[in-house]
């Protein structure tokens, strides 16, 4: 980690004075308190060690410290221009345009200002988002807990106080994928279009298997998807006329299926009579079989729900050809009966900084029992600080009350027992205070989702979603801190300045 002391700290201009822009001022200020967390509590420091060690793990022989210099300041942009961009809740695009208009924010950054303003575009920016893995980012979350938990570090960041960790409110949430909405007919019009595409694709670099014209079957597919859409309308005849049209689905399915298959033989066995490189070939062949290998599950999916109208159970039902980790979450709310992603759990202290966190891949083992699996991990998380958990009914049960009690700690998990509930009301001063504080836990998910994830993360994969999820953690926490009560001689100092 000392490798970061090669690079020696950059001038950097002094920001202006501005007047006459309260909005401003609140934002400079919140930006400059989230560099001084960065640098002072070690989490700058400690992100630039760990891609130091990455890089120089991945480079073919020995590194130069001029590389390493070189690495060094592209990790501190990385974190910065990630940090910021989910501050804001931009897009890639869009938070470039941010960066080249706006001087605060190159100066958090630490962009070059000196002959010329360089900017990151948008695929620097998304390749900084997946700088580090999700293993060296709960590490870079952990210090940050650390620091603001401990009583000289907070002092040393220049907060009044270091931040209570003593009692979590827990919740849960679906964190939606990206994806259409999984009628079965819907993945049937999808794996024609990519298939298509990557058809179309193939012959444009050279390659061509004889064929009737590919864009034919995308027109008549979607002719047959709006015709589908029409007969979902409850009208007499409604029920044919979808059987009617899943069929003529099912045969243009068939045969693209036909020619996407020969085509993908005749890649794989002839790439080099393309312009493509091994690489190319390799990318296209990926998609295709990914889409191959699922059609026919999907086509058999669709007529067991639409023709044979029998009931396919969730854990078998393809919800989407190009993402594979996600499931159907019974939420049971309005608006929001059933969603599609996977189960988010969130933890927040009193303060709302964020304790812990984990999006699951799998499906999710109910609230309860992932409360137990988690708690250790909280309580960890908190320094051995933690001594009491906050939810709903949902993380009540038999098993999180015995681990509570066995750990010593206040059970503020609201009761399944109507009357058990209605006695704790009457006589629980404590348990009062801790469900009437509840309510911000929901307020909380939705920040995180709706700001610092931007309602759906747009992220293939599940890695990718969970990355994404770690960096907004890390972006609410930073926040989080810099609007903590600062001590009054710093923030005299951030005043004058």
């Amino acid at each position: 980690m000392n490798r970061t002391i090669l690079i020696q700290e950059r001038l950097r201009p002094a920001l202006p004075t501005v007047l006459g822009c309260r909005d401003y001022r609140e934002q400079e200020q919140l930006l400059v308190r989230v560099d001084r967390i960065l640098r002072e509590s070690g989490v700058e420091r400690l992100f630039v060690g760990l891609s130091l060690e990455r890089y120089e793990a991945a480079a073919a022989g020995p590194v130069s410290q001029r590389d390493l210099v070189r690495q060094s300041e592209r990790s501190e942009k990385a974190l910065r221009c990630t940090v910021l961009k989910n501050i804001l809740g931009e897009d890639y695009r869009e938070m470039s345009v941010r960066l080249a208009q706006c001087g605060l924010f190159r100066w958090f950054c630490k962009l070059p200002e000196l002959e010329a303003v360089r900017v990151p575009g948008k695929s620097t920016l998304q390749e900084y988002a997946n700088w580090l893995p999700h293993g060296e980012m709960e590490k870079v979350l952990g210090l940050l807990r650390e620091a603001v938990s401990d009583e000289q570090r907070a002092r040393e960041i220049g907060l009044e106080a270091e931040l209570d960790m003593e009692v979590a409110w827990v919740d849960t949430t679906c964190l939606k994928a990206n994806i259409h909405f999984p009628a079965d007919w819907v993945l049937l019009r999808d794996a024609v279009r990519t298939l298509i595409k990557n058809i179309l694709t193939i012959r444009r670099h050279g390659l061509k298997v004889r064929m009737p014209e590919p864009g034919d079957f995308i027109v008549s597919m979607n002719a047959q998807a709006m015709a589908m859409s029409a007969a979902a309308r409850r009208k007499p005849g409604s029920k044919k006329a979808r059987k009617r049209v899943l069929r003529a689905m099912k045969k243009i399915c068939r045969t693209v299926w036909e020619h996407a298959e020969r085509y993908e033989r005749a890649l794989e066995e002839r790439w080099s009579e393309t312009d493509l490189t091994r690489k190319e070939a390799e990318v296209i062949l990926r998609r295709m079989r990914r889409v191959l290998e699922q059609l026919p599950e999907a086509t058999r999916q669709a007529h067991e729900r639409i023709i044979g109208e029998r009931a396919v159970a969730n854990a078998d039902k393809i919800l989407s050809l190009y993402e594979g980790d996600i499931h159907v979450i019974v939420r049971g709310k309005a608006g929001a009966d059933v969603e599609f992603g996977n189960s988010l759990f969130v933890a927040e202290t009193v303060s709302g900084l964020i304790l812990d966190h984990e999006l699951r891949r799998g499906i999710s083992p109910g609230d309860a029992k992932w409360l137990q699996e988690r708690y250790p991990k909280m309580k960890e998380a908190s320094g051995d600080r933690l001594c009491g958990a906050v939810g709903d009914r949902g993380f009540d049960s038999a098993g999180s009350r015995k681990m509570l009690q066995e750990q010593e700690s206040f059970n503020g998990l609201c009761p399944r027992d109507s009357r058990e509930m209605q006695r704790r009301l009457r006589e629980d001063e404590a348990f009062i205070g801790a469900q009437k504080r509840r309510a911000q836990t929901e307020g909380r998910i939705g920040i995180l989702k709706n700001v610092f994830l931007q309602g759906v993360p747009r992220a293939k994969g599940f890695r990718n979603r969970e990355l994404q999820v770690d960096w907004a953690v890390l972006a609410h926490n930073l926040w989080i801190v810099a609007r903590c009560p600062w001590a009054r001689e710093e923030q005299a100092a951030a005043e004058a300045a």
